[in-house]
């Protein structure tokens, strides 16, 4: 999913914790995709006082929405840079394309994991098939020995694993007996939980982890606090388990992952170690595509979308610069 907003702020990433809290509660922030019928995103990741957690560096939660009144998705062919995107969804359908050739539909319970890498250009429509929309989208910022790397697309289906009275799908990385071969280049765990009413559950995690629980359905508790839907939960490192009580059924996507360790500059749909990176990606992407389309260039051409390409907002009138 790309970046839509007008005026996208640059953030620089850190992966330092909040030490005085066992629980920190991320609020979530609307976000339209854009047009007169825009579908709107809750977006809980990045924000000014926390934009990593692991290497997991974007959180936009949707739905459920009906298509015929939000209009769905129909995002036009746009860049990426130094990340993966992590497809998952609970409702709906969602036709990909991309400058590497793939052709994917995104379903419920199977994940589509695009590497950007050194650079790739994609687009993401919801299908005439899809009456409601309902899932998350989720970036993994790359580290830098990795950043580089040609670009790639996978598709996965996990096999469910139990908790207790809960089910578990593992889409990265493996917990309570679900997972995929998903490649990551830093080790990284997401999963969806299922949490039946009345349950209480005790997951166990990596205590070299930091995590964030976000609450899609039900009224939850999370080591003790309570979780408001679209909220995330962040945990710090040192935990080997977290117990998780379900007053109503419950559906909650747990990411985690060894803090990263290095900075990252985010803006629009690229992520860079500096201002004139960030810069560079962007004329790139106006030079090349927006501007001629180079299909021999860093972010190649999305065949079969029909439309054209997205541009990318103005910049900034001054250098782009630490923020938070």
């Amino acid at each position: 999913m790309s970046n839509l907003e007008r005026d996208p702020v640059e953030l620089v990433a850190g992966s330092t914790a909040l030490a005085d809290a066992d629980v920190e509660i991320l609020e979530p922030r609307d976000v339209p995709l854009g047009g007169p019928r825009a579908m709107t995103v809750r977006r809980t990741l990045p924000q000014r006082r926390r934009s990593l957690i692991g290497g997991w560096c974007f959180i936009d939660h949707y739905g459920p929405d009906d298509v015929s009144e939000s209009g769905g998705m129909r995002v036009p062919p746009h860049p990426h840079t130094g990340l993966q995107t992590v497809s998952w969804l609970f409702e709906g359908e969602i036709d990909h394309r991309d400058s590497v050739g793939s052709h994917a539909l995104v379903r419920p319970g199977e994940l589509n994991l695009m590497t950007a890498g050194r650079g790739i250009s994609h687009s993401e429509v919801s299908t005439g098939r899809t009456s409601r929309l309902h899932g998350v989208q989720l970036w993994v910022a790359l580290p830098s020995e990795s950043r580089d790397i040609a670009p790639f697309f996978e598709h996965h289906t996990p096999v469910a694993g139990r908790i207790g009275a809960a089910t578990v799908k593992t889409f990265v990385g493996s917990l309570a007996g679900s997972g995929t071969e998903a490649t990551v280049f830093s080790p990284l765990v997401g999963a969806e939980l299922l949490v039946p009413a009345g349950a209480s559950i005790e997951v166990p995690v990596d205590p070299a982890f930091e995590h964030g629980i976000l609450v899609d359905t039900g009224s939850v508790t999370v080591a003790g606090a309570g979780v408001p839907v679209s909220h995330l939960a962040y945990l710090d490192t040192g935990r080997a388990s977290v117990v998780i009580e379900a007053a109503s059924d419950a559906r909650l996507v747990l990411l985690g992952g060894e803090p990263l360790g290095e900075q990252i500059v985010m803006w629009w749909n690229f992520i860079g170690r500096s201002h004139d990176e960030v810069i560079a990606f962007r004329a790139a992407w106006q030079g090349e595509v927006i501007a001629g389309g180079d299909p021999f260039g860093r972010f190649g051409s999305v065949d079969g979308y029909g439309g054209a390409p997205l541009p990318a907002p103005e910049l900034p009138t001054v250098r782009l610069r630490p923020r938070g």
